[in-house]
Order: C-alpha cells, then structure tokens, then sequence
C-alpha cells in the first residue's frame, strides 16, 4: 500500500473523540491517561523524528490512537503499540486493519516487557506520550538498556510532566538537578524540544507537559556500569545539602582518587565527575 493511500484511508477513520465515545474510551487517572487528540500537535511530533521509513517505532500508551495515526502518516515503516487498557486495544484495531500489517497492537504492562524480544531487529525508536504514572521508571529502564546496548535505540522522543522534562534537562547547580538528569545525560543527549499546556489534552491535566528527544551518546570504551553510577548519585544526593566528604559516606574515600573536592555538594558535580566517581568505585 503506498503512503497516499495509507494516508487517505486515515483520513477516513472516525475522528478520535468518536473513537473514545463509541468504545467508552474516557480516560482514567488510576492509568495516568490524558489523550493527545489535536492533529497538528501529533504531527509536529512525528515529523521531529525525521525519517521512520526504516524504523519500528514502539509507542507505549496509545490511547485512541492519536500519535499512533501521525506516525502512519509520517511514513514510520513498522509501529509496536503497546497499551494496557483493552479499551484501547479495541479502539485501535480499525487502525490496524487500515494499516495492513504496519501496526501491531499489543496488549501489555509496558513496565514488564523486554522491547528487544519483541523487537530483535533494528533499528528502533520509541515515540510516546508516556501515561504519567509510570514514566519516570519506564525512562530509567530504557536508559540502562541504552548502556547495555548501544543500538538499542536510535532515537528516543518522549512526553513528560514539565518537572519531569525539568529534572532530565536540568544543568549542574540547581535544586533540579539530580540523579535522573546525570543518569540520563550521562547515556544521551537530551534536549527539550517543546512544552504543551495542560489544555493540548483531553481530560486537561493540571500541569504543563513537555516533549524530550533522547539521542543515545557513543560511551568510551571504560565507561562504568549503570549499577555503579546509580550507586554514587544516590549516595550523593541522598542528603544532597550536605558535602560530598558526608554524603557519600563509605564512597567518600573515592573524591581524592578521582581529584573532586569533598567540599562541593551534588548538585555541584557535572556528570563527568559522577562518571569519574563510578569508574573509581569499580576500580
């Protein structure tokens, strides 16, 4: 099918709010729903990604499918929906039929699936408005896959809670900046790409959202494991007002060795002097 004709087919589709109606689709907070229905909003999205045509993009949370028909239309060649709510399941099948074999839509706990079994092949990108209640460790987990495993993804372009957004992007000094931001910026380049009022969604939250592009960094070759620097910032920013000498406790016979102050405090250190902490640790 060409993608004029996949488009046009789209197109045809009932329009979202109708899909939410006739399927009893309304969200729910216990799954940290909020649907992404505005058009132009989930094509901005899918045309941030550049080029899908060779990609499988893995969307967690689809919802009535909103994201998932901007990416369809986008070109992705291959889209793994994975969705928990079977309403949504049902919602999307007409999708999945217009789009002959491009999506596949997976019931599942998007916390408990392995993305490279049910992906073995690349390469991959992951496009999300995550539900909120689990995006925090659904980022952690695909951070330390991208440590593993430098191909695991090419691409990551995912939705937050503006503090989430906040904390990934944070820079060194701020009350903000900790042990997500060095995981995460140790792993990728991150950027924030844009922010959304709580009014893009339907039901509206009460905070702002923000959009997050995550582009895997080439690690050198002793770069230490992700148990290692987990191990030093949650040491470090347990009792983050207080100096590195006290807050790193047991650690903190690893600040001479790697030439870092025992006077500074946490949110003080750059992610390469957490690096430098872990690679001493491991030594």
């Amino acid at each position: 099918m060409s993608d004029l004709s996949l488009i046009a087919q789209i197109d045809d589709l009932p329009p979202l709010r109708q899909v939410i109606a006739d399927h009893g689709l309304q969200a729910t907070k216990a799954l940290g729903q909020n649907f992404l229905l505005d058009r132009n909003i989930t094509d901005k999205i899918a045309r941030l990604a550049g080029e899908l045509s060779e990609h499988t993009v893995i969307e967690i949370g689809p919802g009535p499918g909103g994201l998932t028909r901007s990416l369809l239309r986008a070109g992705a060649g291959q889209v793994l929906a994975i969705e928990f709510d079977p309403r949504a399941v049902a919602a999307l099948q007409a999708l999945a039929k217009v789009a002959a074999g491009r999506l596949t839509v997976l019931q599942a706990d998007a916390l408990s699936v392995d993305i490279r079994t049910l992906v073995p092949q690349g390469p991959r990108m992951i496009i999300a408005n995550l539900p909120y209640n689990i995006a925090t460790p659904l980022v952690v987990g695909w951070l330390k896959q991208i440590r593993d495993d430098p191909v695991f993804v090419s691409r990551m372009l995912l939705m937050f809670q503006r503090e989430v957004a906040d904390r990934l992007t944070a820079p060194p000094g701020g009350k903000v900046y900790g042990r997500l931001g060095v995981l995460a910026q140790w792993l990728c380049e991150v950027k924030r790409a844009y922010d959304l009022p709580g009014s893009a969604f339907t039901p509206p939250p009460k905070v702002a959202s923000s959009v997050v592009s995550f582009r895997p960094r080439v690690l050198a070759h002793d770069s230490p494991m992700a148990q290692s620097m987990e191990a030093i910032t949650a040491a470090a920013f347990g009792q983050r007002r207080k100096m590195l000498r006290s807050s790193l406790g047991d650690y903190a016979r690893l600040l001479e060795q790697s030439g870092i102050p025992g006077d500074l405090r946490a949110e003080q250190l750059p992610v390469s002097d957490f690096v430098k902490l872990a690679q001493a640790l491991e030594a």
